[in-house]
């Protein structure tokens, strides 16, 4: 039986469509992470613990949630309001809790100088200001975050605004409102996770060999005959997919990072780099089955984890027996695009390195780093530069001989040009990650004040390279 295992074998140029298996081959119903709330209460809590996850059917392996064995339930908070977090860590090392694409001030950002040590308990309040949107919340302990966020401290982050049913978006969770957390893992022969580091890993990023959605392994999403939402996340480590849906109808992007779109936007492909999100429609209003693929994965030309090469991501089935509640595509969403001040501004420029040859052995025998930004690894008593408050800045960051999924602390940015052109369709929203394949132009105004103790981050999102050294820090003030 053909499944989601082993689905990076060979290094095909794309992936046959005709060779998916069917939808009665995947059996197990999709379950979406439970719903955390916090509309009404203004507060929540997350325990990071330890568990035990069987992922295949066959070993158990060694994992850690919040509040759960594997990953996180999904919070869903207000988009303008004060939120209480209670974060209890009960594992045996030191974790923080970073919330990726919320717009709060450093010292509540939860990056790598905010650990919350074994034992212990943060308590952040989330002064929340911003429009509604998918984010995640992730541990960012820098030299770990990769082996975290593999073991599963993870999970997505909705605001909200109440509106969605005056848009005509589907909002009614895990029935037409599906949130889809991707994830590639590998497994050893006993059917256990495993997370193991060497130099081709240090290199291009950890690559797995199974697909996970939502934590699990084969399964199959049932939807309404009508309109369905999907609020995409990249939880994976290193792994860049291009998702299409198999019979080659569109996907309607809705929303990127940091919110809704004015009008959406019809693609047949659509790349997603690690911390990316995107939230698509998709109409199943002809009743039609469909599987949502990955029709290429890669990095480099290179063979191995990160070639060119075809995967299933979720098969889909509609049940007749559902009512659909949104049959319709909106056509205005009610989002703005950005059109910030591009000229005039301070510019920065970077360009992100990774060690090669000689330049590998000097890298690793100077700081034991194999990644670095403009030539210098992180360090975590180093301020890079100084922001200051209210300033609208323009960034140039280069990508070099690899893509690097970017993202920035504390801000929302426009992607002004990629390579010396427009930006592609599915960028011309607000963004707080962005692939960068060879340069982009990035504008972006500082609101949100950071200090030398609490620093914002910038950093590439394959967590292999951010552990590895490609992260700066900076203050706004």
């Amino acid at each position: 039986m053909t499944t989601r295992r082993k689905f990076l074998a060979g290094a095909s140029a794309g992936i046959a469509l005709s060779t998916l298996p069917t939808i009665a081959q995947a059996q197990t119903p999709l379950a979406m992470p439970p719903l955390l709330d916090a509309t009404k209460t203004g507060r929540f809590d997350l325990t990071a613990q330890s568990g035990s996850t069987n992922f295949l059917g066959q070993a158990a392996s060694n994992t850690w949630g919040f509040n759960q064995p594997y990953l996180g339930p999904t919070l869903r908070v207000s988009h303008k309001n004060e939120v209480q977090a209670r974060i209890k860590n009960t594992l045996d090392e030191e974790i923080s809790v970073h919330w990726h694409g919320a717009l709060v001030p450093g010292d509540v950002d939860g990056g790598p100088h905010q650990t919350v040590a074994p034992g212990a308990q943060w308590n952040p309040t989330l002064p929340i200001n911003q429009p509604a949107a998918t984010l995640w919340y992730h541990s960012h302990i820098h030299g770990h975050t990769g082996r975290h966020v593999q073991m599963g401290l993870a999970g997505v982050m909705q605001l909200s605004d109440g509106l969605d049913d005056q848009r005509g978006l589907p909002s009614l969770y895990g029935v037409d409102d599906l949130t889809l957390v991707l994830q590639d893992r590998r497994f050893d022969r006993r059917g256990r996770a495993e997370y193991s580091i060497g130099m081709h890993e240090q290199m291009m990023g950890f690559a797995g060999d199974t697909m996970l959605v939502n934590g699990q392994e084969n399964t199959l999403a049932t939807v309404p005959r009508g309109v369905v939402r999907l609020r995409l996340l990249n939880g994976s480590n290193a792994r860049i997919y291009a998702l299409a849906l198999s019979d080659g109808r569109p996907m309607h992007l809705v929303a990127s990072e940091a919110g809704l779109l004015d009008q959406p936007i019809a693609l047949k492909q659509m790349t997603l780099a690690p911390g990316e999100r995107a939230e698509v429609l998709v109409d199943f209003t002809n009743g039609r089955d469909v599987t949502l693929v990955t029709i290429l994965s890669s990095n480099t030309s290179m063979s191995g984890p990160g070639s060119k090469s075809g995967a299933i991501i979720l098969p889909f089935t509609v049940d007749p027996t559902l009512k659909p509640r949104i049959t319709k595509l909106a056509k205005s969403l009610g989002g703005s695009l950005p059109q910030l001040p591009g000229t005039g501004l301070t510019r920065r420029e970077f360009t992100l390195n990774s060690a090669m040859g000689g330049g590998m052995m000097r890298m690793m025998g100077n700081s034991g780093n194999l990644h670095s930004i403009n030539g210098a690894p992180f360090d975590m008593a180093t301020i890079n530069f100084d922001v200051i408050l209210g300033a609208t800045e323009r960034w140039v960051v280069a990508g070099g001989m690899m893509m690097h999924p970017f993202h920035i602390h504390g801000v929302s940015f426009q992607v002004l040009s990629e390579n010396g052109g427009p930006p592609r369709l599915q960028n011309r929203g607000w963004k707080d990650t962005v692939l960068v394949n060879g340069q982009a132009e990035l504008l972006m105004r500082f609101d949100l004040p950071a200090s030398r103790e609490l620093p914002y981050m910038y950093h590439c999102h394959i967590l292999e390279h951010e552990d590895g050294g490609m992260m700066g820090q900076f203050t706004v003030s």
